[in-house]
């Protein structure tokens, strides 16, 4: 069966390497396009010709004439979602038919390697279940579709990437970002159509990795010196993942995009928000969307950087939400809880299959309109002191707080300003407030909660999403 499928892809490759008309990478068998809408499709053919397409679900023909350079670019109404294969034939004379072409909800699948992290794991860190996602993947092959852009970097924008739309099977399945693929399996099953991922995440990137040099040349901290970002650590490279990665696909027709990114960036918290919010602005607008496609992120989780950032973690994680807030259309998932003690120093979290569930919720209930789906958080609300007792206030949704023993992750601090952990925290149910104290702050002033680079929670909403980590100081 490899060798057959891998027949298949080599002889299909052939086919469009000896057609006068060729589609960009992206525009090719087993492909998603977004359902309802008119989707861009765009190549190359030779210049001054006429390039016409024929799309077999109303059997209508789009018609445009190459550029000077011999590039084309049009965009072809889509139907309602469904599980009908569809044909597109493009011609310039000689015809080339594009199969098996579903119609469904395609998003953009971004960030860095928690993002790009695939079933099959990273050495040395595993995917939870993965190879049992592998196993049983075929049957998904009429319901989702990925495409994975190659890690690549430029110093100048790319118009086209390697790549090709994978049908899920045991053979191809281990490459799918274990994120997206809990978020597009979950997605289809409750929608019942079809989804395609475009998976463009580049493992260590910075937020300043995915902006272009018109922006990044404004930002005095951001050297766009060739001898100064060869000296980089690569993965750290400003610009680079833009030109290579994003650039090749920001004209395929998407409805939404997730991300998964932050690590990179802890230290440089202070710009971080301000950034990301830009970074998502220039994204819609070279997607041609603006604030109409949702953004959806993921809270950067628990890791101990053993010192090397000192304790900034969690820093980063207030400038992550803080983003949320200046961004239209946008939401993101709390992962306080998403660790085990043993992956203190394991950056990449085993649990992807919760990552991917809970961004599929995010947008099931605000895309979607599913709203049975919970999104909402419990969150810090405030704080009063009664003598040696901190009482904080939880703004939950639904029905308040679920956990009422075994509550960690709170810590208080007095007037000398140093945090203890408290060793009695318990839940006032009656106000939805939890008390917290330590005997070694007897005169406590601030609380805080998952406020550290390895601090995982246990507190809960009755909808079982956990607390947000916060701080009441500012110190």
């Amino acid at each position: 069966m490899k060798k057959i499928c891998l027949v298949s892809i080599i002889a299909g490759l052939a086919v469009m390497a000896n057609a006068a008309v060729k589609p960009s990478s992206l525009i090719g068998d087993n492909m998603v396009l977004q359902q309802n809408c008119d989707a861009r499709l765009w190549g190359t053919a030779d210049p001054g010709s006429t390039v016409s397409v024929n799309t077999s679900w109303d059997g209508k023909t789009y018609t445009t004439q190459t550029d000077r350079t011999g590039e084309w670019s049009l965009a072809v109404r889509t139907p309602e979602a469904s599980f009908t294969p569809y044909s597109i034939t493009i011609s310039d004379g000689e015809p080339l038919t594009l199969k098996d072409v579903l119609i469904g909800e395609v998003w953009l699948a971004s960030g860095q390697s928690n993002m790009e992290m695939p079933l099959k794991g990273f050495g040395g860190c595993n995917i939870k279940d993965g190879f049992e996602e592998v196993a049983f993947s075929r049957q998904w092959a009429d319901k989702v579709r990925f495409f994975t852009v190659p890690l690549r970097q430029s110093y100048t924008p790319l118009d086209e990437t390697p790549g090709f739309w994978a049908v899920p099977s045991p053979e191809t399945a281990t490459e799918f970002s274990a994120t997206a693929w809990y978020f597009a399996t979950q997605l289809s099953e409750v929608l019942n159509l079809p989804v395609g991922i475009i998976s463009c995440a580049h493992g260590g990137a910075r937020v300043e990795s995915w902006l272009p040099r018109e922006i990044l040349q404004n930002y005095p901290d951001v050297s766009l010196d060739e001898k100064d970002i060869e000296a980089m650590t690569h993965y750290l490279r400003p610009m680079m993942m833009y030109n290579a990665m994003f650039n090749p696909v920001k004209n395929y027709t998407v409805n939404g995009i997730i991300w998964y990114q932050g690590c990179s960036n802890v230290g440089a918290d202070e710009t971080y928000a301000e950034r990301l919010a830009t970074m998502v602005a220039h994204w819609r607008d070279d997607l041609g969307t603006g604030d109409r496609i949702p953004f959806y992120a993921v809270e950067i989780a628990p890791y101990d950087y053993d010192g090397t950032q000192d304790n900034r973690a969690p820093y980063l994680r207030e400038a992550q939400w803080k983003a949320i807030e200046m961004i239209p259309n946008s939401g993101m998932i709390g992962t306080n809880d998403l660790v085990t003690e043993y992956e203190r120093f394991n950056i990449h979290p085993a649990d992807k299959k919760t990552v991917g569930h809970r961004l599929s919720n995010l947008a099931l209930n605000r895309t979607y309109g599913q709203t049975q789906f919970p999104v909402r958080h419990p969150r810090y609300k405030g704080h009063s002191v009664k003598g040696n007792e901190v009482w904080v206030a939880i703004d939950s949704p639904d029905m308040g707080i679920c956990r009422n023993y075994d509550i960690r992750g709170f810590e208080v601090a007095g007037p000398d300003k140093i945090f203890h952990p408290a060793d009695s925290a318990w839940l006032h149910w009656q106000t939805n407030e939890v008390v917290v104290s330590s005997e070694k702050v007897p005169d406590p002033v601030a609380v805080r909660y998952g406020f550290g680079d390895f601090l995982p929670g246990t507190l809960y909403g009755s909808n079982w999403l956990p607390l947000i980590p916060f701080r009441s100081d500012d110190w």
